[in-house]
């Protein structure tokens, strides 16, 4: 391993010098400035594998330093040190990783030498860098995605959801894609609100359904340990409107042999919201059909609870956004554990999305998370690789 080499960003000396001791003692090479030219000199020079930088300094405060870093593509992982409070950390520290840095963690002065030795010494999270959307050269219309569903060009990859506890595979989330034959791969968010307004996601998403249905079934049934793996499906708010669409949804189940009960249909949080009557209706339906309910992206609305209360839902899925910060944020913490309790005292299944981590991982499987998803565990996939992931996992229960 790579041996730790520590800058330190910070106006008090007093502090810096200890924080530098401590980093020496744990075995690291530590640099010490209070000056931020100096800083971002050895940043490029010295190119250190941990930053800590100090949020309150007159000259340059945190923040700035932080949106420098990610304007120079720092590659470093970054700890943060202030006495302003951990909320005020944690959103700092929000705001890196939203930047796209690693941010290592955090230190609330004053802070025991045992709290900088970890966070040295253990492997960060990797949070990735979201990437910007370019404009596009290419902009369908709703000509153009009418022909691509003639012409099935919509095509499902799958991404695996496991067991927090025992690591074994759960079930599989279906993820609709695009392959233009001219302007190549079209991602879903170029064309499912563009179906959404053309009166078209009706179609898509039986395009979608009979997919997967169509692999699924046959998959599943090869052997007995995956006859209690689940598939999950979107669900669009736009079709609460189409009074055949549960009979649809049914009789295409019944006729690939797909039990209900194995099939999860996801929406949204907000989308729950729209229209909060329909919803009820639809969606009891749905249910008294034997499928599976899952409210996606929870915690983001304003009436959480309220929708998570008054809808048949059997899963709550924690937004992506609190768990891709569990390793740093107490407050993401915080906030998934609730969700966790308040699922399981209603009854619900809970699944973490976004789970890129280790440590993530472990929090949820301490907490008694029941599944999780994510590029930790597996990416959306192809069929063909699929069964080339599962010959290669390992549960890590």
């Amino acid at each position: 391993m790579e041996a730790c080499r520590l800058l330190i960003l910070d106006d008090d000396e007093t502090i810096g010098m200890t924080i530098e001791a401590i980093a020496i003692s744990a075995g690291a090479v530590a640099r010490l400035t209070s000056e931020p030219d100096e800083f971002f000199g050895a940043v490029a020079d010295w190119q250190p594998t941990h930053i800590c930088t100090d949020l309150n300094m007159p000259g340059m405060d945190g923040l700035a330093v932080l949106t420098e870093l990610a304007r120079r593509d720092c590659k470093a992982q970054v700890i943060i040190s202030s006495g302003v409070g951990m909320r005020v950390l944690d959103a700092a520290a929000r705001k890196g990783a939203e930047q796209g840095l690693s941010m290592c963690g955090v230190l609330a002065k004053p802070f025991m030498p045992d709290a900088l030795r970890q966070l040295l010494q253990r492997q960060a999270p990797v949070l990735r860098r979201p990437m910007p959307r370019p404009d596009p050269a290419y902009l369908p219309d709703r000509a153009a995605l009418a022909m691509a569903l003639d012409q099935r060009e919509l095509f499902v990859l799958f991404q695996p959801k496991v067991h927090c506890a025992s690591g074994h595979l759960a079930g599989l989330e279906a993820l609709v894609r695009w392959q233009h034959p001219v302007h190549g791969l079209i991602a879903p968010d170029r064309f499912i609100e563009l179906a959404e307004v053309t009166c078209l996601i009706d179609e898509l998403t039986l395009q979608v359904l009979d997919q997967s249905l169509a692999w699924f079934v046959p998959w599943r049934e090869t052997s007995r340990d995956r006859q209690t793996v689940t598939l999950s499906i979107n669900l669009s708010a736009r079709s609460f409107g189409n009074p055949t669409l549960v009979s649809q949804l049914h009789a295409r189940c019944q006729a690939a042999g797909m039990p209900p009960d194995r099939l999860i249909f996801e929406l949204t949080e907000t989308a729950a919201m729209d229209d909060p009557v329909l919803a009820l209706e639809l969606l009891t339906r749905l249910r008294m059909q034997g499928f599976q309910l899952a409210i996606d992206d929870f915690g983001t609305g304003y009436s959480s609870m309220v929708q998570l209360v008054r809808q048949p839902f059997s899963e709550v899925k924690v937004d992506l956004t609190f768990v891709k910060t569990a390793a740093t944020s107490e407050e993401s913490r915080i906030v998934i554990r609730t969700i966790v309790g308040l699922g399981h005292s209603l009854g619900m299944r809970v699944t973490a999305e976004g789970v890129e981590d280790s440590i993530a991982l472990a929090y949820l499987r301490d907490i008694g998370c029941d599944e999780a998803q994510g590029y930790l565990i597996g990416k959306p996939m192809a069929p063909a690789a699929l069964d080339t992931w599962l010959a290669a996992y390992k549960p890590a229960g």
